[in-house]
């Protein structure tokens, strides 16, 4: 068992020595995540990453041995805007397409880099509370290092998430209804049988497993890599608990503080309008409310976002960048879908938020704008 580099709150700077959150914020109402000390890029050469979180292995807070099914590395595809059709000018529209990943999501940059934790803590067993994707990762990447794997869900799982889940070989333990019920359930199995927790599980949500997240700072260095020498006006993610927006903007700031990049890009969370704890947030007038605003969370077709609450991380990945959170209405995120269907793309509606979002954004000649495509749609499609 190898020792864990130490956690501090990013509110209060207060040490920590679980993966909980902050106790102390906690108590105020507000969710925020405890992570691990920034890592020094001075001396990295950008044009020689090959990508992926272990390309910079240095940057992540794991001192064992990789695990890894060659995550990362995903490619970035113009979008057609209005411009392409004949309309007015405007500026560039990208994807950064993480479907491309090996469980299809995002979430296998961070389930690579918790895994390889979890096995240097000398866990056996590793557990998730999810909707879909992270279990899935979760699943995977415990197979790859042999370990056992329990992933909490609920009765609305799509079907083909269910048996990619099934199929790695995890536990499957559903709790019907909202979120609270399977995540109750992981923290009894986290306090009574101590299982390595790779999400979040407590209340208010501080997001997820802090040495995981540090492997969402790929996709920062990824994108400075990939469009080097170019100003990014706006990187578009879609968010719910905050966990790939905040380990984004860690990336980016990473790369900042080494002299990297010139600037950092304004962040942008994009939201269903049915759960949009930060658009709500950022519409209040000063951080303290911002903070600890609270939303009535009801379905939407984005069925892998929804929070009551903003996570504090995220708040601050946007007010560190003068960035902005946007809320659409299910409607437009459907239509969204149907439009990177015709380019090609097959993309969960989760997802399509986010290039929804930054296709507004795009619209100003001259700017240059990414959306993290997150997941897959494909897994949808199973019935």
């Amino acid at each position: 068992m190898t020792s864990r580099p130490p956690l501090h709150c990013l509110r209060c700077a207060r040490a920590a020595d679980s993966f909980a959150g902050c106790r102390t914020c906690a108590a105020e109402g507000i969710g925020v995540n405890t992570m691990p000390p920034l890592a020094d890029l001075a001396g990295v050469d950008l044009a020689a990453y090959p990508g992926g979180p272990w390309g910079l292995p240095t940057a992540l807070p794991v001192s064992g041995p990789p695990v890894t099914l060659g995550e990362g590395n995903t490619p970035c595809v113009r979008l057609r805007t209005d411009r392409d059709q004949g309309g007015a000018a405007e500026g560039e529209l990208w994807l950064k397409y993480e479907g491309a990943n090996p469980t299809g999501s995002h979430k296998d940059r961070a389930m690579a880099v918790g895994v390889a934790a979890a096995v240097a803590a000398g866990a056996d067993t590793v557990v998730a509370a999810s909707s879909g994707n992270a279990g899935a990762a979760a699943a995977a990447y415990a197979a790859r290092a042999g370990l056992r794997c329990v992933v909490f869900t609920n009765e609305r799982v799509p079907a083909g998430l269910r048996a990619q889940i099934d199929a790695l070989g995890a536990e499957r333990r559903v709790h019907p209804g909202a979120a609270g019920a399977r995540n109750a359930a992981m923290a009894q199995a986290v306090e009574e049988h101590h299982w390595y927790p790779l999400t979040s599980y407590s209340s208010p949500s501080p997001g997820g497993n802090p040495y995981a997240n540090e492997g969402y700072k790929s996709v920062a260095y990824e994108l400075a890599r990939d469009f080097a020498g170019r100003w990014l006006d706006a990187v578009v993610v879609p968010t719910s608990r905050a966990d790939l927006l905040a380990g984004i903007g860690r990336g980016f700031r990473e790369l900042a503080a080494a002299g990297l990049i010139a600037h950092e890009p304004r962040l942008v969370a994009a939201e269903p309008s049915a759960a949009a704890p930060y658009t709500a947030a950022l519409r209040r007038p000063d951080r303290a409310e911002q903070e600890r605003t609270r939303v009535a969370a009801q379905p939407t077709v984005a069925f892998s976002l929804g929070e009551e609450r903003p996570c504090w991380q995220g708040l601050d990945a946007l007010w560190r960048t003068a960035g902005a959170a946007v809320a659409l209405d299910d409607e437009a995120i459907t239509a969204e879908g149907r439009r990177l269907a015709a380019e090609g793309l097959v993309l969960e509606p989760s997802s399509a938020v986010g290039s929804a979002v930054a296709r507004g954004l795009a619209r100003t000649p001259g700017s240059m704008v990414v959306a993290i495509g997150t997941a897959t749609g494909l897994k949808g499609l199973v019935g």
